[in-house]
């Protein structure tokens, strides 16, 4: 049988961490994660039996930590938690980076005989990761992308589309036309292999349990402002000054999705809400994805499928 990998995926502030985590703790403790292990169950019992590998494009990052809602020590409640601040945010850390190493920290955790856990809402890490996609290896043009990022979204649209026009509808069909750093990375793939490939998959060797969580628009709309009012409260502003005071530029900055003068709440709520459709765009198109409101509902349905596989 299949190695299963468990991916908890979904929209921002839909409580995806916090969610993994009750699955992590269910599968070390053999029951829910709200209740304590017996003190007559077996020492291997008291193992982890899950841990979790983040799928989040900007937590990878060090130093982003307010602003990216990552999660803490405490919330981790004693779970093992891998891809967090293993980036430096002054380089752009690429997908075929995160799929290398999300897949070696898979393999771990298996060889330890514990389940991985994906939760993130960067639907194209989980994709890579999920389908076996595997990349062109075209290394970085620094040239070619200082001239490139001078340019509008618009105008590096066009630009590719007459490179490839398969590749350029492929992005508007995934609502990225606006995405200056997917299309710059696009283009200079174009240019140096002379058209951009279609991407190849390999079937994986795993089978991947896909839960998916998301809220209503208006929900979801209270969700983000009270995160955004958390954020500024514990210091954004002061997380995005040392940012700066580190060397991250405001090209960087902007590849980041941040505001680098002076954010305001609703200009931060604002951002984050068309950030949250961009990700329910892109995940609505996988039919493997099983959709809940509720997060408890969604543990229900994975401590059921666990109990049924005796894990």
């Amino acid at each position: 049988m299949r190695k299963k990998v468990i991916v908890v995926l979904g929209q921002t502030a839909t409580g995806k961490s916090s969610l993994a985590v009750k699955i992590a703790l269910r599968l070390r403790s053999g029951r829910s994660g709200s209740e304590k292990p017996s003190g007559s169950m077996r020492p291997s019992a008291q193992k982890f039996g899950g841990e979790i590998i983040s799928a989040d494009s900007r937590q990878v990052y060090k130093g982003l930590d307010i602003g990216t809602g990552k999660i803490s020590k405490k919330e981790m409640k004693g779970i093992p938690h891998h891809l967090l601040d293993v980036a430096n945010p002054k380089k752009q850390f690429t997908v075929s980076e995160y799929k290398k190493l999300a897949e070696e920290k898979i393999k771990e955790i298996i060889d330890r005989k514990n389940i991985p856990i994906i939760c993130g809402g960067t639907g194209f890490y989980i994709d890579a990761v999920t389908r076996g996609t595997i990349f062109p290896e075209v290394p970085p043009n620094n040239k070619l992308r200082k001239q490139l990022v001078r340019f509008s979204a618009i105008a590096l649209f066009l630009t590719l589309k007459k490179l490839d026009q398969k590749r350029a509808q492929d992005i508007r069909n995934k609502s990225e036309q606006n995405n200056k750093v997917r299309l710059i990375r696009a283009i200079e793939i174009a240019k140096a292999l002379g058209r951009v490939p279609c991407l190849e998959t390999v079937p994986s060797s795993y089978k991947f349990i896909k839960i998916g969580l998301y809220l209503p628009e208006n929900e979801l709309r209270k969700k983000i402002e009270k995160r955004v009012k958390g954020m500024f409260q514990f210091g954004l502003l002061r997380e995005i000054k040392k940012l700066k005071k580190s060397g991250v530029s405001k090209k960087r900055f902007r590849e980041l999705g941040f505001e680098y003068n002076n954010p305001t709440h609703d200009k931060v709520i604002s951002e984050t809400l068309k950030y949250a459709k961009r990700q329910m765009t892109w995940f609505k198109r996988d039919k493997e994805i099983k959709w809940f409101t509720n997060p408890a509902s969604a543990f229900l349905y994975i401590h059921k499928l666990l109990a049924k596989s005796k894990l």
